[in-house]
Formats: structure tokens, sequence, C-alpha cells
């Protein structure tokens, strides 16, 4: 870059001009910051005064931050049997709803044992109940498959009731944040 001329940004994003590479570096010095280019393809190249320590803190910081607010689903298994109760299928059905809205994938195990196997129509009478109580906030992302003991399946939450969840749940946060503001105004 020596005897090149760049054009120059100073460090309030003021436009000096171009200069050459010897003035960049010596007006930066002079700040006391650095001299860093900007990545483009422009002609002559543009290089800007900055705190370079200070800028890829920011930049880090503001990965960090957005890494936080996305959501990464997770695949959560929800194991059944054939003999099951209606008392713990509905609980399973519970805990399902609460795992799809949360934004993570469900997968339904249904495993049978011993002489189970020879009633496999109630197996699938129990994980086609489980889909179709499901069927209002989740679809089905593959046919249920058999391998040896087992069927599975797999569940992800519709767009749709995932947004409506957001919302129902930032309602209740704006109305527990209301109904507090008013117990202490009282």
């Amino acid at each position: 870059m020596r005897g090149r001329d760049v054009r120059l940004i100073d460090q309030n994003n003021e436009q000096v001009g171009i200069v050459t590479f010897e003035t960049a570096i010596a007006r930066a010095q002079q700040v006391g910051l650095d001299l860093v280019l900007v990545p483009s393809k422009a002609d002559p190249p543009v290089t800007r005064i900055m705190d370079f320590g200070k800028y890829q803190f920011e930049e880090a910081k503001r990965a960090r931050e957005a890494k936080k607010n996305l959501v990464q689903p997770k695949l959560k298994e929800i194991k059944l049997r054939p003999v099951i109760d209606e008392n713990d299928l509905n609980t399973k059905l519970k805990h399902a709803r609460e795992f799809l809205l949360h934004g993570d994938k469900v997968r339904l195990l249904l495993q049978f044992r011993g002489r189970e196997m020879s009633h496999q129509e109630i197996g699938m009478t129990i994980m086609n109940r489980f889909i179709q109580e499901l069927a209002d906030i989740a679809k089905q992302d593959s046919p249920v498959r058999q391998e040896r003991k087992t069927f599975s399946t797999s569940l992800t939450v519709k767009p749709e009731a995932r947004a409506a969840a957001k919302k129902e749940a930032a309602a209740k946060d704006t109305a527990n944040t209301t109904t507090e503001n008013a117990d202490e105004n009282a």
C-alpha cells in the first residue's frame, strides 16, 4: 500500500478525501487510533480511522446478543407404551404441547415389549390419537415408521400456532406487569 492514494474517513465518520497512505497513517497516529482498510472494491481503497479493538469487541457483543435471541430448536423425545394409562397419556400430551410451543421438535417413540408385538393395532391407535390431539398446533414430519419393536414419528409446530403462542405469552406478560404495577401503587 505504500505510496498509494486512499480515500480517508476520519474518526467522526466524515470524508477527508483522497490522501496518500503515509498521510492517512500519520493522521491516525496523531489521534491515537488505528487505520483500518474497509473491505470494498473501490478504487482508491477506502480507509477509516477508528479504535479497532473497541470495534471488534462491539461486533463480538452484537454477535453474542443475536445468538442469544436465536432459538435453537431441540429434538425432544416422548416415549409411549401400548399399555399406557389415560392420565399418563394426558401428561405426555401436555409436555409435548409445551415442547412444540417452545419451538422444539418432538419425536414420538412407541415401544413394544414381548407379546405386545402381537397387538400392533393397539399401539397404532395410541400413536394416531396422540397425533390427532396435537393436530391443532403440530404437523407430522414423517409417516409412522416401524423399526423392530418401536414405532416412531416426528412432529413440528405449525408456524401460525407458534406465532399465536408468542402473542399470547406477550399478552400475559403485559397483564402481569400491569397487575404488579397496580399492586405497587395501592
